[in-house]
C-alpha cells in the first residue's frame, strides 16, 4: 500500500490506535478524515492538528453512518481508503442475564458498523486510486479472554469478515487488511474501569504503529502486531493458559 497520497477516513479516530494512525498519515502526506461521537475531543484534535478534517458521528447509529458516507463521498470523492477502527470493550458475565443494551452497542460498534461502512464503500473504492480496506482487529479474535467475551466474538467476527470481503474484492483493485493489534497502552475499556483515566496497559502505541505501518507499506494482508503473533499462531492451545 502506498502510504502517502491518500483521502483516509477512519472511524473512532479521538483516541489510541485511531488517532495514532490518524497523525502518522497526515505526517506522511495524506488527506485525513476522523469521525468520533465526542464532539469537544474532535476540536481539539482539529486545533493540534489542522489539517485533521473532521466530522461527528456515532457509529452506533445506522443513519449516521449512511449520512457519513453521503458526506465523505460528496465532499472528499478521492476517499480511497476506509479505516474501521472503531471499538469498545466491556466486560459481560454470561452466568448472569446480561444488560442487553450493552451488548447491542459493542455489536453495533465493534462488527456492524464495520459491515455497514465497507458496504457502503466498496462501489467507490472499487474505481478509487489505490484503494484499501482496513480492519482493526485483535490478538483476542484468536483467543479470547473469557471475562470480555462479546468484545473477543466481535474481533473474531472481523477476522473472518475480513477473509470474506477480501475474496469478494479479489478481482478489484481493492486490497482487503486486517491489522490485528495485541494489548496496546490506550484508553480501550475506560468505560468499564472505575478509574477512567487508567490506561489500557500492553505495548507502547509508537511501538504498535511502527509495525503496523511496516505491514501496510509491505502489503501484508493479515498482520498480527507483536504478541498478537503468538495469539494467532496457537490459537486454543492458549486459552486454558490465559484464562485460568
Amino acid at each position: 500500500m502506498n502510504t502517502s497520497g491518500n483521502t483516509i477516513l477512519i472511524t473512532g479516530a479521538t483516541s489510541g490506535i485511531g488517532l495514532a494512525f490518524a497523525e502518522q498519515f497526515v505526517h506522511e502526506g495524506n488527506t485525513v478524515i476522523i469521525c468520533g461521537r465526542r464532539a469537544d475531543r474532535l476540536a481539539e484534535i482539529k486545533d493540534k492538528h489542522p489539517g485533521i478534517i473532521t466530522r461527528v458521528c456515532d457509529i452506533t447509529s445506522e443513519h449516521q453512518r449512511a449520512e457519513l458516507h453521503d458526506w465523505v463521498i460528496t465532499n472528499y470523492p478521492a476517499v480511497n481508503v476506509l479505516i474501521n477502527n472503531a471499538g469498545i470493550q466491556l466486560v459481560t458475565d454470561l452466568t448472569k442475564p446480561v444488560d442487553i443494551d450493552l451488548v447491542r452497542m459493542e455489536m453495533e460498534t465493534n462488527f456492524i458498523a464495520p459491515v455497514h461502512l465497507a458496504s457502503l464503500f466498496a462501489e467507490h473504492l472499487k474505481t478509487a486510486r489505490d484503494p484499501a480496506i482496513i480492519n482493526i482487529s485483535s490478538g483476542l479474535a484468536f483467543v479470547p479472554i473469557a471475562f470480555m467475551p462479546v468484545y473477543c466474538a466481535t474481533k473474531a467476527a472481523i477476522h473472518s469478515l475480513t477473509l470474506s470481503l477480501r475474496h469478494q474484492l479479489k478481482n478489484t483493485p481493492v486490497k482487503v487488511f486486517e491489522i490485528a493489534p495485541p494489548s496496546v497502552d490506550t484508553e480501550l475499556g475506560h468505560q468499564r474501569r472505575e478509574d477512567k483515566t487508567q490506561t489500557h496497559g500492553g505495548i507502547p502505541i509508537q511501538e504498535f504503529l511502527t509495525e503496523a505501518m511496516d505491514a501496510l507499506k509491505n502489503d501484508i494482508l493479515e498482520a498480527p502486531i507483536g504478541q498478537s503473533k503468538g495469539l494467532r499462531a496457537k490459537r486454543e492451545d492458549l486459552f486454558g493458559a490465559m484464562n485460568q
